[in-house]
């Protein structure tokens, strides 16, 4: 079944995070999750496991790895063994375990913001030493992009006198949208190996590419890079089940691989049968018609907010993702805002977008706006912007 934008069931019974947190007159644009079903097959698959009726403890089975392992060499053409497949609850619980599995408190925790929050929680979870290395941003009219500062990037390593242990790369990038180029990447992963650090690569919205953008797995780069990083995949963001909190580490090397599930046990990470259903489903192949729908409707949302005219606010044109990264600092600096833009949108535009200070505390005049809803929903949200920043 394709792709249907017009499907976008009332969310304010359930108990949805975005569509409940704040009073009903509040667009809600903040949270990563979006307003359109699951594919019919993941919901025909998960409807059929309830039917059984028996909803009983269960493994990842071979086929599910070797279905994960089938979509990475079908997609980027990355050969990965099944054994090398594994699963956990989630993206936020794998680096997490990562992090239990490869540093030691005192040690040194690469990231480069503004990036996904729970980034931050890691080195906080384990007292790990937070290294920053910051995304350059360059601007052409209202278009903001970001870059790799590669002199920045290889300074940030053992910095504040802690050796680095592990770089956890976003890609593509929450929030700024980008899909790193394979140069990029491989100048990234070469810093790394020199620096004999561990890579570990969030690669959640690795499906959600718009326009003619392609994904690029750092691991797949070469076969000394692939042996020195972990690479995170989810079908949550991608075919929106979320709630079923399901992703997969792919490990080809044996050593990192078996300290990571020592890690996760340890933790005691259980994913659960419904969100193993779901994943077999999801990376079959039987919802790519689907996505292809998907990411077509997400590249005309670009579009539109391309287009949006919003007088004091440089917004990026996201590669990859639902979302994009607003920079509202002349407004801050003209005296239009004088408190956060998050609030000043939330009160003035009642318009809920999230903080730039939850992705850094150098980014307190940005937010983050994520566009996985309709075009009209969209729409409606820009113009109450536009409205509010006038």
């Amino acid at each position: 079944m394709p792709f249907d934008p017009t499907l976008t069931p009332d969310r304010r019974p359930t108990n949805s995070i975005k569509w409940t947190l704040y009073p009903e007159d509040v667009l809600p644009l903040w949270v990563a999750d979006t307003d359109f079903p699951a594919p019919a097959p993941i919901l025909d698959a998960l409807r059929a496991a309830l039917e059984h009726g028996v909803l009983g403890y269960e493994f990842p089975s071979r086929r599910l790895r070797e279905t994960v392992a089938a979509r990475m060499e079908t997609l980027y053409g990355w050969k990965i063994s099944p054994e090398a497949v594994v699963a956990t609850p989630g993206i936020i619980a794998a680096f997490n375990a990562a992090a239990w599995a490869f540093c030691a408190p005192g040690d040194g925790f690469l990231i480069q913001p503004p990036v996904y929050p729970p980034f931050f929680g890691v080195s906080k979870n384990l007292g790990l030493v937070e290294q920053q290395a910051h995304l350059q941003p360059t601007f052409s009219g209202a278009e903001l992009c970001y870059e790799v500062g590669f002199d920045t990037f290889r300074a940030a390593f053992h910095g504040q006198n802690a050796k680095t242990r592990m770089f956890l790369l976003c890609n593509p990038h929450n929030p700024v949208g980008r899909a790193f180029t394979a140069d990029e990447l491989r100048r990234m992963a070469e810093i790394c190996l020199e620096k004999d650090v561990l890579i570990v690569s969030d690669e959640i919205h690795s499906e959600l590419t718009l326009g003619q953008t392609r994904h690029t797995p750092i691991a797949a780069l070469s076969p000394e890079i692939e042996a020195q990083t972990i690479t995170l995949i989810a079908p949550s963001k991608t075919y929106n089940v979320p709630g079923l909190f399901c992703g997969f580490a792919l490990i080809p090397n044996p050593t990192l691989r078996e300290k990571f599930k020592q890690a996760s046990e340890r933790l005691v990470h259980h994913v659960s049968s419904l969100s193993l259903v779901a994943a077999q489903t999801a990376y079959s192949g039987v919802c790519d018609d689907w996505l292809d729908g998907l990411r077509a409707y997400f590249t005309q949302s670009r579009q539109i907010l391309r287009e949006a005219d919003l007088p004091g606010i440089r917004l990026t044109a996201p590669e990859a993702t639902y979302m994009t990264w607003l920079d509202c600092s002349a407004l801050v600096e003209s005296g239009k805002i004088s408190d956060s833009p998050q609030k000043f949108f939330l009160h003035n535009a009642k318009v809920a977008l999230s903080a730039g200070a939850d992705f850094g505390p150098s980014y307190q005049n940005f937010v983050r706006l994520v566009f996985g809803c309709s075009h009209a929903t969209l729409r409606e949200g820009l113009a109450r912007l536009r409205l509010a920043a006038l």
